[in-house]
């Protein structure tokens, strides 16, 4: 019995660090790209509050993209960012784009956020 078990020494440790590194890098991946969703989740919100409030108020369309831009710093919009507010159907549109860098050891992911917010209806002013 002790013969045929002899050549399994070992396996069950190579096994649990292999699994170590998978858990690791899987967390470190998160680590690294959850910072950016959550972000881009309140940039969403923001541009969905602001084209809100702007046809509730009666504001123009320019009114949004001002707004955005005021609010690029504190919610990490990059300065390049390509912000286009609009006017369409009674509503007003406003998409947002910018790329972001995420940069993993060995590999650099381009986070690419394209997002168009349109206000609802109900608010519309005639």
């Amino acid at each position: 019995m002790e013969g045929r078990r002899s050549g399994e020494r070992g396996n069950a440790n190579l096994k649990f660090l292999v699994a170590i590194v998978i858990i690791a890098g899987a967390a470190y991946a998160g680590y690294l790209y959850v910072p950016v969703a959550l972000q881009s989740y309140k940039i969403k919100d923001l541009m969905q509050h602001n084209v809100d409030l702007a046809v509730a108020q009666g504001y123009k369309a320019e009114w949004v993209g001002q707004q955005l831009a005021k609010s690029a710093a504190e919610y990490g919009i990059p300065s390049n960012a390509q912000i286009a507010p609009v006017l369409r159907d009674n509503r007003i549109e406003v998409r947002v784009h910018f790329k972001q860098l995420i940069e993993f050891p060995g590999y650099t992911y381009e986070y690419e956020f394209d997002h168009t917010a349109t206000s609802t209806a109900f608010l519309t002013i005639k």
